[in-house]
């Protein structure tokens, strides 16, 4: 069942959105607060936290921003180096290219289907499948504007801040369809639990798990539904999983999104603060149950 909490009131939206930007510049916790009780509906306890949600937003204002390997993570360049670092590189998905600015990328010299993301941010990016059906001038003027924008500040994430804004170009690993995405949630170096994404592009679905494969439909989060039918689950989930303890053994929490594509294992990215921690999931129980699971 759906949380109450989904349903937005357009106009208390309407008269505070004018003033938002405001309070980020005045107090950034303040406005982190005000957030997540418009969001969640639940005032923020930061001095006591003991949703899992509350302690997102600790660890977002006051760890993470701190941490110049979380940046180096959050950075879709600087957490190949991570892998590499840690022997994993045979995980990565190959690299065509790093750019400071559009205008030096050669579309010329790359395939027909590839993917473009910025470097300092979340949802900066492109999918292009077929390159002769590219437009260079919309893509032009969207990359251009990601790379000026400081993605850290404007939502309050500040380890992207110091993330060097680059445009990073990665083969593509999908078929006709979105290959489909296992994000892993790591408490304190412990693998506790992940969702599935299928059907992106089309009908979108997230399927919610603890580790051990079991349903976890109370973590099911902002309205999102499941298919209607059971997942797989990958034979070789086990080296996913220790893949993922891995990666996020020296951070508090971490989501590690991996690819698995005909037995072969990709690393995605590693995300600190999923939705900035304003989750709304279908049972508040679990935002208590998840809340035990996170030390900080």
């Amino acid at each position: 069942m759906r949380n109450k909490n989904l349903k937005e009131n357009l106009l208390k939206r309407s008269i505070l959105l004018p003033f938002r930007n405001i309070v980020k510049k005045i107090s950034p916790v303040l406005y982190v607060k005000y957030q997540y009780k418009y969001i969640t509906h639940h005032k923020l306890n930061l001095k006591n936290p003991i949703r899992y949600t509350e302690k997102l937003q600790h660890l977002r204002l006051y760890e993470y921003p701190k941490d110049t390997k979380v940046s180096q993570c959050a950075s879709r360049v600087g957490v190949r180096d991570y892998l590499k670092e840690l022997g994993l590189e045979k995980y990565l998905i190959p690299c065509l290219g790093v750019f400071d600015k559009f205008d030096d990328i050669d579309f010329d010299a790359l395939p027909d289907q590839f993917v473009m993301k910025c470097s300092h941010a979340c949802a900066f990016n492109a999918i292009i499948k077929d390159k002769s059906k590219m437009d260079i001038n919309d893509l032009r003027k969207k990359f251009n504007k990601w790379l000026k924008t400081n993605y850290g500040k404007k939502t309050i994430e500040l380890h992207y801040a110091k993330i060097k804004p680059q445009i990073i170009i990665e083969q593509y690993i999908g078929a006709l369809d979105l290959p489909t995405e296992y994000k892993i949630h790591v408490f304190n170096g412990v693998a506790k639990s992940l969702y599935v994404v299928t059907g992106r592009g089309k009908d979108i679905r997230y399927n919610n798990y603890y580790i051990d494969w079991t349903p976890f439909d109370g973590s099911q989060f902002n309205g999102w539904k499941k298919t209607d039918y059971e997942l797989e689950k990958p034979a070789n989930f086990e080296e996913m999983v220790k893949l993922s303890e891995k990666l996020a053994k020296p951070f508090p929490f971490v989501r590690v999104d991996l690819y698995n594509i005909n037995g072969k294992i990709y690393f995605g990215e590693m995300t600190f603060t999923p939705a900035k921690g304003t989750l709304i999931l279908d049972d508040d129980n679990a935002d208590f149950e998840m809340g035990k699971w996170l030390k900080i």
